[in-house]
Protein backbone atom coordinates (compact mmCIF):
# COMPACT_ATOMS: atom_id res chain seq x y z
CA UNK A 1 0.00 0.00 0.00
CA UNK A 2 1.46 3.54 -1.01
CA UNK A 3 1.18 6.29 0.43
CA UNK A 4 -0.63 8.15 -2.47
CA UNK A 5 -3.46 5.57 -1.74
CA UNK A 6 -4.22 6.45 1.76
CA UNK A 7 -6.85 8.76 3.35
CA UNK A 8 -6.07 11.68 4.68
CA UNK A 9 -6.92 10.61 8.05
CA UNK A 10 -4.68 7.46 7.29
CA UNK A 11 -1.50 10.12 6.15
CA UNK A 12 -2.65 11.80 9.87
CA UNK A 13 -2.79 8.51 11.69
CA UNK A 14 -0.02 6.68 10.83
CA UNK A 15 2.51 9.73 12.19
CA UNK A 16 1.24 8.46 15.60
CA UNK A 17 2.41 6.35 17.82
CA UNK A 18 0.89 5.81 21.10
CA UNK A 19 0.98 4.08 24.45
CA UNK A 20 -2.05 2.27 26.50
CA UNK A 21 -3.53 1.07 29.63
CA UNK A 22 -4.44 -2.35 29.89
CA UNK A 23 -2.76 -5.65 28.73
CA UNK A 24 -4.97 -6.90 25.98
CA UNK A 25 -6.90 -6.08 23.03
CA UNK A 26 -9.67 -3.21 24.72
CA UNK A 27 -11.99 -0.50 23.33
CA UNK A 28 -9.19 2.12 24.01
CA UNK A 29 -7.34 0.31 21.70
CA UNK A 30 -9.85 0.04 19.08
CA UNK A 31 -10.53 3.20 19.23
CA UNK A 32 -6.64 4.21 18.54
CA UNK A 33 -6.15 1.83 15.68
CA UNK A 34 -9.56 2.05 13.81
CA UNK A 35 -10.55 5.58 14.41
CA UNK A 36 -7.59 7.50 15.25
CA UNK A 37 -5.56 4.88 12.73
CA UNK A 38 -2.52 5.05 14.10
CA UNK A 39 0.85 3.87 13.08
CA UNK A 40 2.03 2.52 16.10
CA UNK A 41 2.35 1.27 19.89
CA UNK A 42 4.50 1.37 22.24
CA UNK A 43 4.62 -1.34 25.46
CA UNK A 44 5.53 -0.57 29.36
CA UNK A 45 5.75 -2.26 32.13
CA UNK A 46 2.06 -1.91 32.98
CA UNK A 47 1.35 -3.65 29.09
CA UNK A 48 3.24 -6.54 30.26
CA UNK A 49 2.71 -9.58 32.53
CA UNK A 50 3.82 -12.77 30.88
CA UNK A 51 5.46 -14.06 27.49
CA UNK A 52 2.25 -15.95 26.38
CA UNK A 53 0.25 -12.18 27.49
CA UNK A 54 2.93 -10.17 25.57
CA UNK A 55 2.59 -12.77 22.58
CA UNK A 56 -1.67 -12.51 22.56
CA UNK A 57 -1.45 -8.96 22.97
CA UNK A 58 0.89 -8.32 20.20
CA UNK A 59 -0.78 -10.75 17.79
CA UNK A 60 -4.31 -9.54 18.68
CA UNK A 61 -3.91 -5.34 17.92
CA UNK A 62 -2.02 -6.82 14.22
CA UNK A 63 -5.02 -8.74 13.67
CA UNK A 64 -7.67 -5.89 14.78
CA UNK A 65 -5.57 -3.65 12.02
CA UNK A 66 -5.94 -6.45 9.56
CA UNK A 67 -9.57 -6.27 10.02
CA UNK A 68 -9.79 -2.90 9.81
CA UNK A 69 -7.96 -2.21 6.58
CA UNK A 70 -4.86 -0.98 8.53
CA UNK A 71 -1.53 -1.57 7.34
CA UNK A 72 0.52 -3.44 10.42
CA UNK A 73 1.67 -2.00 13.52
CA UNK A 74 4.78 -0.95 14.69
CA UNK A 75 5.00 -2.20 18.29
CA UNK A 76 7.58 -0.73 19.98
CA UNK A 77 9.27 -1.23 23.45
CA UNK A 78 12.62 -0.07 25.62
CA UNK A 79 14.41 -2.61 26.14
CA UNK A 80 18.31 -1.10 26.66
CA UNK A 81 19.13 -3.39 29.61
CA UNK A 82 20.00 -2.02 32.61
CA UNK A 83 17.74 0.51 34.48
CA UNK A 84 15.45 1.01 31.11
CA UNK A 85 14.08 -2.32 30.66
CA UNK A 86 10.51 -2.95 30.44
CA UNK A 87 10.58 -6.71 29.91
CA UNK A 88 11.15 -8.76 33.13
CA UNK A 89 11.68 -11.88 34.11
CA UNK A 90 11.53 -14.62 32.04
CA UNK A 91 13.03 -12.08 29.80
CA UNK A 92 17.04 -12.00 30.02
CA UNK A 93 18.07 -9.40 32.00
CA UNK A 94 21.19 -7.85 30.90
CA UNK A 95 23.06 -5.12 33.45
CA UNK A 96 23.05 -2.10 30.87
CA UNK A 97 25.05 -0.79 28.59
CA UNK A 98 28.08 0.89 30.95
CA UNK A 99 28.65 -2.80 32.01
CA UNK A 100 29.20 -4.04 28.40
CA UNK A 101 33.04 -4.30 28.00
CA UNK A 102 33.18 -4.96 24.31
CA UNK A 103 31.46 -5.36 20.92
CA UNK A 104 30.95 -9.04 22.46
CA UNK A 105 28.84 -7.73 24.65
CA UNK A 106 26.73 -5.80 22.34
CA UNK A 107 26.30 -8.42 20.16
CA UNK A 108 25.16 -11.17 22.41
CA UNK A 109 22.53 -8.23 23.90
CA UNK A 110 21.22 -7.31 21.04
CA UNK A 111 20.78 -11.00 19.43
CA UNK A 112 19.17 -12.38 22.69
CA UNK A 113 16.97 -9.24 22.81
CA UNK A 114 16.45 -9.34 18.97
CA UNK A 115 14.66 -13.32 19.33
CA UNK A 116 12.83 -12.81 22.57
CA UNK A 117 11.25 -9.45 21.22
CA UNK A 118 10.82 -11.57 17.82
CA UNK A 119 8.90 -14.25 20.34
CA UNK A 120 6.30 -12.23 21.47
CA UNK A 121 5.58 -10.27 18.78
CA UNK A 122 7.33 -7.07 18.92
CA UNK A 123 9.18 -5.50 16.44
CA UNK A 124 10.65 -2.09 17.18
CA UNK A 125 13.28 -1.63 19.94
CA UNK A 126 13.68 2.09 21.31
CA UNK A 127 17.49 1.40 21.56
CA UNK A 128 20.47 2.13 21.45
CA UNK A 129 21.44 4.63 23.16
CA UNK A 130 23.90 6.74 21.77
CA UNK A 131 24.14 9.37 23.55
CA UNK A 132 27.65 10.05 25.08
CA UNK A 133 28.18 10.62 28.73
CA UNK A 134 31.79 11.70 29.90
CA UNK A 135 32.78 11.88 32.99
CA UNK A 136 33.45 14.50 35.75
CA UNK A 137 29.44 15.91 34.98
CA UNK A 138 26.27 14.57 36.51
CA UNK A 139 24.92 13.61 33.39
CA UNK A 140 21.43 12.15 33.49
CA UNK A 141 22.70 9.34 30.92
CA UNK A 142 25.53 8.15 33.01
CA UNK A 143 23.79 4.89 33.91
CA UNK A 144 22.16 4.61 30.27
CA UNK A 145 25.26 5.70 28.05
CA UNK A 146 27.98 3.05 27.03
CA UNK A 147 30.27 5.63 28.08
CA UNK A 148 32.07 9.14 27.55
CA UNK A 149 34.31 8.27 25.05
CA UNK A 150 32.52 9.04 21.56
CA UNK A 151 34.41 6.19 19.38
CA UNK A 152 33.86 3.95 22.16
CA UNK A 153 30.04 4.71 21.96
CA UNK A 154 29.99 4.25 18.00
CA UNK A 155 31.67 1.33 18.44
CA UNK A 156 29.26 -0.66 20.59
CA UNK A 157 26.23 1.29 19.22
CA UNK A 158 27.03 0.13 16.12
CA UNK A 159 27.11 -3.44 16.66
CA UNK A 160 23.85 -3.33 18.51
CA UNK A 161 22.18 -1.51 15.47
CA UNK A 162 23.40 -4.42 13.25
CA UNK A 163 22.47 -7.36 15.07
CA UNK A 164 19.29 -6.24 16.22
CA UNK A 165 18.07 -5.25 12.51
CA UNK A 166 19.97 -8.25 10.89
CA UNK A 167 17.22 -10.30 13.44
CA UNK A 168 14.67 -8.62 12.24
CA UNK A 169 14.30 -5.23 14.83
CA UNK A 170 13.99 -2.25 13.93
CA UNK A 171 16.79 -0.20 15.63
CA UNK A 172 16.01 3.73 16.94
CA UNK A 173 19.24 5.48 17.97
CA UNK A 174 18.09 7.91 20.41
CA UNK A 175 18.37 10.41 21.99
CA UNK A 176 19.32 13.43 18.84
CA UNK A 177 21.51 14.94 18.46
CA UNK A 178 22.72 13.64 21.92
CA UNK A 179 21.51 14.58 25.92
CA UNK A 180 25.04 12.94 27.22
CA UNK A 181 26.01 16.61 28.46
CA UNK A 182 22.46 17.68 30.20
CA UNK A 183 21.76 17.28 33.68
CA UNK A 184 18.01 17.87 33.97
CA UNK A 185 16.23 15.25 33.30
CA UNK A 186 13.50 15.83 30.04
CA UNK A 187 11.06 13.70 31.67
CA UNK A 188 10.43 16.42 34.26
CA UNK A 189 11.46 19.66 32.54
CA UNK A 190 13.47 21.35 29.76
CA UNK A 191 17.19 20.96 29.81
CA UNK A 192 19.75 23.55 27.75
CA UNK A 193 22.64 22.84 26.27
CA UNK A 194 24.38 26.26 25.05
CA UNK A 195 27.40 24.85 23.00
CA UNK A 196 27.77 25.40 19.39
CA UNK A 197 27.46 23.15 16.11
CA UNK A 198 31.35 22.45 16.60
CA UNK A 199 31.59 21.34 19.87
CA UNK A 200 28.26 19.08 19.30
CA UNK A 201 30.05 18.13 16.42
CA UNK A 202 33.45 16.78 18.19
CA UNK A 203 31.42 14.89 21.13
CA UNK A 204 27.91 14.24 20.65
CA UNK A 205 27.18 13.60 16.60
CA UNK A 206 30.13 10.70 16.01
CA UNK A 207 27.94 8.22 17.26
CA UNK A 208 25.06 9.34 15.47
CA UNK A 209 26.59 10.10 11.92
CA UNK A 210 28.01 6.25 12.23
CA UNK A 211 24.60 5.19 12.79
CA UNK A 212 23.39 6.49 10.11
CA UNK A 213 25.88 5.49 7.94
CA UNK A 214 25.26 2.08 8.86
CA UNK A 215 21.68 2.22 8.30
CA UNK A 216 20.29 2.50 11.38
CA UNK A 217 16.19 2.59 10.84
CA UNK A 218 15.20 5.57 13.08
CA UNK A 219 16.40 8.51 15.08
CA UNK A 220 14.59 9.57 18.14
CA UNK A 221 14.72 13.30 18.92
CA UNK A 222 15.90 14.59 22.40
CA UNK A 223 13.31 17.19 24.23
CA UNK A 224 16.81 18.92 24.57
CA UNK A 225 16.77 22.86 23.78
CA UNK A 226 20.24 23.44 21.96
CA UNK A 227 19.93 27.10 22.23
CA UNK A 228 22.62 27.67 19.83
CA UNK A 229 21.23 25.37 17.30
CA UNK A 230 17.93 26.68 17.41
CA UNK A 231 17.51 29.62 19.50
CA UNK A 232 13.69 28.83 19.55
CA UNK A 233 12.38 25.30 19.52
CA UNK A 234 13.26 22.31 21.18
CA UNK A 235 15.63 19.34 19.11
CA UNK A 236 11.91 17.58 18.84
CA UNK A 237 10.08 20.45 17.79
CA UNK A 238 12.84 22.23 15.69
CA UNK A 239 13.11 22.07 11.73
CA UNK A 240 16.60 23.34 12.15
CA UNK A 241 17.88 20.35 13.75
CA UNK A 242 15.07 17.43 12.52
CA UNK A 243 14.78 18.58 8.90
CA UNK A 244 18.47 20.35 8.03
CA UNK A 245 20.50 18.68 10.54
CA UNK A 246 19.64 15.09 10.94
CA UNK A 247 17.85 15.30 7.41
CA UNK A 248 19.54 17.43 4.38
CA UNK A 249 23.17 17.75 6.10
CA UNK A 250 23.55 14.35 8.07
CA UNK A 251 21.62 12.64 5.21
CA UNK A 252 19.50 10.22 7.11
CA UNK A 253 16.76 8.86 5.38
CA UNK A 254 14.96 6.67 7.99
CA UNK A 255 12.06 7.71 10.23
CA UNK A 256 12.38 10.37 12.89
CA UNK A 257 10.64 9.86 15.93
CA UNK A 258 9.76 12.64 19.03
CA UNK A 259 10.66 11.42 22.12
CA UNK A 260 7.30 11.41 24.72
CA UNK A 261 5.18 14.09 23.94
CA UNK A 262 3.86 13.67 27.38
CA UNK A 263 7.37 14.04 29.17
CA UNK A 264 7.39 17.74 31.23
CA UNK A 265 10.18 19.42 28.90
CA UNK A 266 7.10 19.69 26.54
CA UNK A 267 3.81 19.92 28.33
CA UNK A 268 5.29 22.07 30.89
CA UNK A 269 5.89 24.46 28.01
CA UNK A 270 3.64 23.46 24.78
CA UNK A 271 0.29 23.05 24.03
CA UNK A 272 -0.33 19.72 22.00
CA UNK A 273 -1.44 22.09 19.27
CA UNK A 274 1.83 23.76 19.05
CA UNK A 275 3.91 20.71 19.22
CA UNK A 276 2.01 18.80 16.44
CA UNK A 277 2.24 22.19 14.22
CA UNK A 278 5.97 22.15 14.84
CA UNK A 279 6.24 18.45 13.75
CA UNK A 280 4.29 19.38 10.59
CA UNK A 281 6.90 22.10 10.32
CA UNK A 282 9.90 19.61 10.48
CA UNK A 283 8.87 17.03 9.01
CA UNK A 284 9.14 14.33 11.90
CA UNK A 285 7.42 11.12 11.04
CA UNK A 286 6.24 9.77 14.09
CA UNK A 287 4.99 11.44 17.39
CA UNK A 288 4.91 9.55 20.35
CA UNK A 289 2.51 9.90 23.04
CA UNK A 290 2.60 7.29 25.54
CA UNK A 291 0.00 8.21 27.85
CA UNK A 292 -3.68 7.79 27.85
CA UNK A 293 -5.05 11.04 27.32
CA UNK A 294 -6.88 13.35 25.46
CA UNK A 295 -3.43 14.44 23.81
CA UNK A 296 -3.60 11.64 21.42
CA UNK A 297 -6.96 12.34 19.89
CA UNK A 298 -5.91 16.52 20.06
CA UNK A 299 -2.89 15.19 18.09
CA UNK A 300 -4.69 13.14 16.01
CA UNK A 301 -7.07 15.58 14.73
CA UNK A 302 -4.22 18.45 14.82
CA UNK A 303 -2.08 16.71 11.96
CA UNK A 304 -5.41 16.04 9.94
CA UNK A 305 -6.09 19.70 9.84
CA UNK A 306 -2.76 20.59 8.87
CA UNK A 307 -2.68 18.14 5.72
CA UNK A 308 -6.27 19.33 4.80
CA UNK A 309 -5.23 22.40 5.05
CA UNK A 310 -2.21 22.67 3.24
CA UNK A 311 -1.24 20.94 0.00
CA UNK A 312 2.75 21.35 0.97
CA UNK A 313 1.94 19.84 4.17
CA UNK A 314 0.04 17.31 2.77
CA UNK A 315 3.05 16.24 0.24
CA UNK A 316 5.34 16.18 3.18
CA UNK A 317 2.99 13.87 4.95
CA UNK A 318 3.22 11.21 2.26
CA UNK A 319 6.53 11.91 2.01
CA UNK A 320 7.08 10.67 5.96
CA UNK A 321 4.19 7.90 5.62
CA UNK A 322 6.19 6.43 2.57
CA UNK A 323 9.16 6.25 4.69
CA UNK A 324 6.99 4.55 7.31
CA UNK A 325 5.45 2.11 4.62
CA UNK A 326 9.18 1.17 3.74
CA UNK A 327 10.29 0.36 6.98
CA UNK A 328 6.76 -1.71 7.62
CA UNK A 329 7.05 -3.44 4.47
CA UNK A 330 11.26 -4.39 5.42
CA UNK A 331 10.08 -5.65 9.22
CA UNK A 332 6.66 -6.48 9.54
CA UNK A 333 6.15 -8.15 5.77
CA UNK A 334 5.18 -11.39 8.52
CA UNK A 335 2.95 -9.42 10.87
Amino acid sequence: MQATTFSDEQLAGQRLMTGFDGTALNADLKFLINHLKIGGIILFSRNLETPDQIKHLCDEVQNYARLCEQPPLFIAVDQEGGQVARLKEPFTQFPGNPHMNGEKDAINFAKVTAAELTRVGINMNMAPVMDVAPEGIDSIMANRAFGGDPAWVTRLGLKVIEHLQHNNIIAVAKHFPGIGRTIIDSHMDLPMLDDDISAIERMDLIPFKAGIQHGVSGVMLSHIFYKKLDPLWPASLSDKIAKVLLRKQMGFDGIVLTDDLDMGAIVKHYEIQTAIRRILAAEIDLALICHKGPNMEIAYKELLQGIKDSADLKAKGMESVERIMKLKKRYLKHQ
